[in-house]
């Protein structure tokens, strides 16, 4: 043989295959039949680094807890802003008008309540003012001391009496039932009061009726 053929190598055949053909068994792999060139797993390992794990990307961001929340909501309440001062400063005067509107009504309705109730012994507080015209309410007599005790519930009540002799006369509060000309007023002045007026808080429950003395 010459020494050409004797130089001359055989091809080597490598078998890869994972299951043996003689056997059917799974064979192991053995060193460095499963390892690749840097040159290609360079770029797996090179794109798993320059992408971002979901993990990662999650990490970034901060959960928002119920005691960040109440932290917050507490930060809000002692140094409210601009905005929230003046919606609270409006629902402040709002409650305030409608309390005030409130307790006027009330008022309101108390005083029409206990007038509707009064007025119905306002003829009788008239018969005792005529009674005690003609003296018959002086003493101690029973008369007189039931009399008292009726002004004194009434008067309890917010009811006033009003009317006097010698007083100016007011239109608004007085009706004129007759008028007598006199040398002795510069004004128009109450001379006699025919039956007496009343009053209910700041209400006029019913107007005096007078008898008017005018300047001559």
């Amino acid at each position: 043989m010459s020494d050409e053929s004797q130089n001359h190598e055989e091809p080597v055949i490598r078998d890869k295959r994972r299951i043996d053909p003689e056997t059917g068994e799974v064979r192991k792999p053995t060193e460095g039949a499963g390892e690749q060139p840097a040159s290609e797993a360079a770029p797996e390992a090179t794109d798993a680094a320059a992408s971002p794990s979901p993990e990662g990307a999650l990490g970034d961001e901060k959960e928002l807890t119920v005691d960040d929340i109440l932290n917050a909501a507490q930060a809000e309440v002692e140094d409210p802003t601009a905005e929230h001062l003046a919606d609270l400063k409006r629902v402040t005067a709002e409650y305030a008008n409608y309390r005030k509107r409130t307790e006027a009504n009330r008022e309101v309705e108390r005083e029409r309540a206990i007038g509707a109730a009064v007025s119905v012994l306002l003829p009788v507080l008239d018969d005792l003012d005529r009674a005690e015209k003609h003296g018959d309410l002086e003493g101690d007599t029973p008369f007189a001391t039931i009399a008292a005790k009726l002004r004194a519930s009434v008067e309890k009540l917010g009811l006033t009496p009003f009317g006097e002799v010698g007083e100016p006369f007011d239109p608004q509060q007085h009706e004129a039932i007759f008028q007598q000309h006199s040398d002795e007023v510069e004004v128009d002045t109450v001379a006699d009061v025919v039956e007496t007026g009343y009053t209910l808080g700041g209400t006029l429950l019913r107007a005096a009726k007078v008898v008017v003395k005018t300047p001559a």
